[in-house]
Order: structure tokens, then sequence, then C-alpha cells
């Protein structure tokens, strides 16, 4: 049985409930161990010096050892700790985060990413899909900032195919009710952005990352390294010298030959230093990236080990990097482990200490290169991967937070056109329209449906009656659909669009643009986009149009330009407040007229926010000047 949205948001609270109850277990004990490692170092040390003076020498070095060992226990289950209440505090920051997706509290939503909107795109801007509070900020659960921009495309894309439609859709079919794969790529993901020392009580663990994880300086990285081949050639000329070195060496402690080991140490010596400038570049380099390696290599375990025996679809997508001979988190954890054996190289002693006997920095450098090299090439593509899946399961769990919203059916025009059966069925129908980005309580759901291409439907209303949310409605929801998400609606059949919008037109003051000169171009755009031969159909919709510029030419423009939108190979709706226009339907067929309604009750404007076949009977700008005190 499926739960409801109230059930799904009392469950998210009460998970949160139990994750503070841990969280709080957790606290006090990190807390202890605290107090317990500095008790174990000063303690081991002043009785180690007591020991020192009072004993013998073995005593001390005794409980020096016994000092170390205890309190490296003491750092590792101190650190298991703090581990669990860092994981715990990034599961209950996600379960937080879904809540306000649910119940739409922008507030505990994770900070937007810094995006403007693309005015000049078909659609993008005039119906919030990007910006602080937008269907992206709304649905963005991702943590690169690829899956991200990948999440921004699909909803902006104006034509994707209808086969990669179906494809999304049959994806994120598989992924809504893993909610446990989907949100462990999230966790690891969000911990892999954290500083390998941060206190698990910092406020990137509590409040989530404020940029998306960019994989750039790694890219790069893995591209830079020195040829295999030639640090192969001088590793085995170093070995076969510090070889020579031992040899000679044994020798002259035996007295068979001369001090010549003296030579032969310097020449090695002077090779290695010669090579100790690069080297030290290369693992500086790679000790910035230790952390990200390990954490990475986690994210794509959890890939790899997920049973897809259920969800054949997502097996074919993580095939890539879930073969047992080639798995990513192996070579990442490789290479993880190749660096962290050569972190001794930022200490001189030790250094020294290893790279003497043998060209130990060299051999690592070599192995470094080779892992390198063996990935450079297929990292791209397991990061495409893990992006996709990124963008997949914003998707599935915006679907999951919304269980009433469904999958649209879509077909291509020419696919209905050639089917006698389809036909005659309407272009497109919405049953129980809702807009995403407003709160369920309250909302008023309405059904529409357009029969056959070429028609225009005039809207009219009063002020705050809903006419421009209805509109952005429809366009939000079509760009969901063409996504590959579920839709705010009960039911959502239609054929393939193209979409474009004229609703928020910008003038510009730093390049001379009015407003009503803006519009113009933008109404311009979209009667070319309708014009257009393409294969798909246009779906536009206009909010107030020419409202830039005096009644009697908003009137004849309006009057124009609709005349010039019917019959078109499209459909549209056009909001208006001119009363006039709705007399274009006694003329033409194809233009219908809708409306919403308004009364005034206890002297204050009520609205229903039902969608109602005719043109607007009433009128209220005349009452909200009187109610607010001005002359009419």
């Amino acid at each position: 049985m499926i739960q409801s949205k109230a059930e799904r948001s009392a469950s998210l609270k009460r998970q949160l409930a139990r994750y503070q109850r841990r969280i709080d277990e957790l606290r006090p004990r990190s807390n202890r161990y605290s107090w317990i490692r500095v008790v174990i170092f000063s303690a081991g040390v002043i009785l180690s010096i007591i020991a020192l003076f009072t004993i013998s020498l073995w005593l001390f070095w005794g409980g020096l050892a016994i000092t170390a060992l205890l309190f490296g226990l003491a750092v590792h289950a101190h650190r298991q700790i703090d581990d669990s209440l860092q994981r715990l505090l990034v599961w209950q920051q996600l379960r937080r985060e879904h809540l306000a997706r649910a119940q739409l509290e922008w507030a505990t939503m994770p900070t937007p990413r810094q995006v403007e909107p693309r005015y000049a795109h078909p659609f993008e801007a005039d119906l919030d899909l990007v910006g602080p509070r937008s269907l992206h900020r709304l649905l963005d659960t991702t943590v690169t900032q690829a899956g991200s921009d990948r999440l921004r495309a699909w909803l902006t894309a104006p034509t994707p195919p209808l086969t990669t439609i179906s494809a999304r859709q049959a994806l994120v079919r598989e992924l809504i009710p893993r909610t446990l794969l989907r949100d462990k790529l999230t966790l690891y993901g969000r911990l892999m952005m954290l500083p390998a020392t941060a206190a698990p009580t910092t406020a990137q663990a509590a409040t989530g990352p404020t940029s998306g994880w960019c994989a750039d300086a790694l890219l790069a990285w893995l591209q830079q390294h020195p040829p295999v081949n030639a640090l192969r050639g001088w590793l085995y000329g170093l070995s076969g010298l510090a070889l020579i070195n031992w040899i000679l060496l044994g020798a002259y402690w035996l007295g068979w030959v001369g001090p010549f080991w003296e030579v032969t140490l310097a020449l090695y010596a002077l090779l290695q230093l010669w090579h100790a400038r690069l080297l030290g570049d290369v693992f500086q380099e790679a000790a910035a990236l230790q952390d990200e390696l390990a954490r990475l290599a986690v994210v794509f375990r959890q890939i790899e080990r997920y049973d897809y025996a259920k969800a054949p679809l997502l097996g074919e997508l993580c095939a890539p990097v879930c073969r047992p001979d080639h798995q990513p988190s192996q070579h990442l954890r490789r290479i993880a482990q190749i660096v962290a054996a050569t972190a001794v190289q930022g200490n001189p002693v030790v250094a020294l200490l290893l790279n003497a006997p043998a060209p130990w920095a060299l051999y690592f450098a070599w192995r470094l290169s080779e892992c390198k090299m063996a990935i450079a090439t297929e990292i791209p593509v397991w990061l495409e991967l893990w992006y996709e899946l990124e963008a997949l399961s914003a998707l599935a769990t915006f679907a999951y937070l919304n269980p009433a919203a469904t999958f649209p059916h879509l077909m291509d025009a020419a696919t209905r056109e050639g089917s006698e059966g389809l036909a005659a069925a309407p272009i497109f129908q919405i049953q129980g329209l809702g807009h995403p980005l407003l709160p369920e309580e309250g909302k008023v759901r309405n059904d529409f449906t357009v029969d056959h291409l070429g028609e225009v439907m005039i809207l009219t209303g009063s002020n705050m009656s809903g006419k421009s949310t209805f509109l952005r409605a429809l366009g939000v929801n079509l760009a969901l659909a063409y996504a590959g998400s579920v839709v705010d609606a009960r039911q959502l059949t239609t054929v393939r669009f193209r979409l474009f919008t004229c609703i928020k037109v910008s003038d510009s003051v730093t390049d001379g643009i009015s407003y009503f000169y803006a519009e113009v171009k933008r109404l311009k755009a979209l009667l070319n986009a309708l014009e257009t031969d393409s294969a798909l159909p246009l779906f536009y919709a206009i909010d107030e149009i020419f409202r830039g510029t005096n009644n009697r030419e908003r009137l004849l423009g309006s009057q124009a330009y609709l005349r010039a939108l019917v019959g078109q190979r499209g459909i549209g709706l056009i909001a208006t407040h001119d009363l006039e226009l709705v007399k274009l339907a006694d003329e033409a067929s194809d233009v219908h007229n809708y409306h919403f309604r308004d009364d005034l009750a206890a002297g204050r404007m009520v609205f229903d926010y039902q969608l109602r076949a005719g043109p607007c009977p009433t009128t209220n700008a005349l009452r909200i000047m009187a109610q607010e005190g001005l002359p009419i």
C-alpha cells in the first residue's frame, strides 16, 4: 500500500527524532574519549618520567610504549565514534531536507546555488525553473555540480527525444522505492565534501554543502603524470645502484675491498636529489587529493555492491562500474593507499631513512603514475554515471515525497495522427492539475483539455484570481514531463510539444530596451517558433499581452496577434484583462474563452481558483481600489 504524503512526512519526523536520540547518546561519549586521551597521555608521560628517575631506563621506555599503545587505541575508538556522529548528522540533515521539500519549507532547504535564470531561454525564467524559490531548487538533491547542471538541463530541454523521456521514466520508476540507495549516494557524497579533520558538530555536516563538488581538479591531476617508462627505467637503475651500495658496503665490512661504497652512495644520493623536487610535487598534489580519493571510492562502492536483480534497467545503467575485475572503488582505493604510503615524504628525517637504502619515493611515484594512467580515460565515464544517477535520484526523490503525483503519458504528434484510435482523442488533456511550488494544503486543482492543434484559449479573470499561476502550472508540469519526472496531476496525456512562454518579460536599462520593446521582441520570437517547420507542434503561454502600451493600441495589437496564432501548428493560452478580446471567439471557432471568478464576502475578495468555460463576468479592479481607500 502506497503511503500518502502526510504519512511519509510523519515517517520522516520519526526518523529525525530517532537520529537525534542517537546523536544525544554519542556526543557525551565523544567528549569522554577526549578526556580519556588527555588522561592517558598525561599519566603515561608522567609515570614514565618517574620510572626513569626512580626505577630504570627500561621501564621508562616500556611505559612510553604502553602509553603510545593505549593512546592509539583511544584515538581509534574516538575516531569511530566521531565518524558515526558525523554520519548521523548528515543523515539527519538529509531527512530534514526531505521533509522541507515535502512541506515546501524553503528556509530549511539547502542554500540555493548561484544560478541566474536565462531570460532568452524559451521558458526557463518564466516558469521559475531556477532561482531561490524554483523547481530546480525543490528537486536538487545532487552533491556534484555536474549532477545539478544535468538536472537543470533536463528541466529546461526544449525538445528531448521521446525515447530519452521514456528511458528516464523507467529508471526513475525503479529508483523511487530504493530510498536507501539514493540517500546513501547523497550521504557518501556529502561526507566526501567534508574536511577529513572536521569535527562532527561542524556547520557543514549540520547544514549541507553550499556548493557542488567539482571533478576538475581530480581530472586535471589524473592527466598529469611523469612518463611511466622513464620512471621505470630510473627505478631499475637506482635499484641496481642501491644493490651495489649494499654489496660494496658488506664487502668493505668484511675487509675484502676498500671504501668504494662511498663513491656509489654519493652517486646514488645525487641522483635521488635530482628527482627529489619532481617527486615532491607529485606527492604534494596527491596528498591534497588523498581524502577525496578515498571517499570517492566509497561512493562508487555503494553503486558497485547494490543488488540490481529487481532493478534491471538500473543494473544495465550501472554495468560499466559493476564488473568484478574492474571496479572503480578498487582503483581509487589503490591510489589512495599509494598516496598514504608516500605521506612520510613530508618528514625529511623519515624520508631520508626510507630513501637511503632503496629508492622508496621513486617506486611509489612509478606505481602512482601507473595507476593514474590505468584510470585516466575511464574515470570520466564513471563520473558521468554518477552524475546521471544523481539527476535521476533527484527526480525519484521528488516522486517519493509526492506519492499522488503521476507519470505522464506522452506521444509524438505524428504517431497520434497516424492512428485512427488516437486521432480523435484530445491532443492535450490534464486532470487534477496543480503547481508543485504551491503547498498541498489549500491547493486547488483543475482539469483542462485541448482537442486539436490550432486552438487558442483566452483566459480572463480578475486580479489575483489565478490566471498566471494556471499558465505556469501547465508549463512547469510539461517541463517535468519532458525531464522524465512525475507531474503534479492525477493524469496527463499529451503529444510532445515544443514549449515557449511570454510571462516574465524583462526590460534592460543598460541595453536601452524598454519593457514594451522587450515584450515585442519576445512575442516575435514566439511567432517565429510557431511558424518554424518542425516535427513538433508548439505549446505557448502569454501573460497580459502588450501590457506595455496604451489601451487602444494594446487591443488592436492583441487582436491582430491572436488572429495570427489561430490555426497554426500549436496550441496556446493568452491571459488578459482586455475583455474585448473574448469577442474573437465569435469570429473563429478555434478560439475558446475560459475564466477565473472572484466574489466579495465580508468586505474581502474571495477566490476559488476554479477554471470555468466562457469569458469572465466580473472585474475587481475598482472594488480593490475602493477597498484600499482610493478614489474611483
